[in-house]
């Protein structure tokens, strides 16, 4: 079985003074690796033709026969890496916590443990008689949390 940790190796090599991180690797049992990145400002195919083409160079198939496949984060799947968290502060993003609540907010701010989303809440200011619409922070820790994703928009 290839080794994980060689395969990462390989991709950090790659990635050195790239703004492109890793978002996720696995290595199956039947050597199927499968790499992802990701960076802010998207990621092109041709990119992730020349890693595949990198690790592919570092690697011997005459040792190993293996099945490599390397692409992006999905835009709209749930963030994987504190990195991409980070990339997306200021935007808008779908949350579904352990309580199985579900809602969309802008994505505020963001540390090693947690996120504080600004939502939209109806709130009745005293003396009034209807309640308004206000933007409220709420904090919520990574362990509360299902998943994050950036929210896409048809409109």
């Amino acid at each position: 079985m290839i080794d994980k940790n060689k395969v990462e190796e390989i991709v950090n090599e790659w990635l050195e003074g790239k703004n492109y991180f890793l978002t996720d690797l696995s290595v199956t049992a039947d050597d199927h690796i499968v790499v992802e990145i990701d960076d802010k400002e998207g990621v092109w195919i041709d990119d992730c033709v020349d890693l595949s083409r990198f690790i592919e160079s570092r690697m011997n198939r005459d040792e190993e026969d293996y099945e490599l496949e390397v692409g992006s984060a999905g835009i709209g799947q749930p963030f994987k890496v504190l990195q991409q968290y980070y990339n997306h502060i200021g935007d808008e993003v779908d949350v579904l916590t352990t309580g199985r609540k579900k809602f969309r907010g802008i994505l505020k701010q963001v540390d090693d443990n947690g996120i504080v989303v600004t939502v939209k809440r109806k709130v009745k200011p005293e003396g009034a008689k209807r309640p308004k619409l206000e933007d409220c922070d709420e904090t919520y820790l990574f362990a509360d949390l299902i998943s994050v994703s950036y929210a896409i928009n048809f409109k």
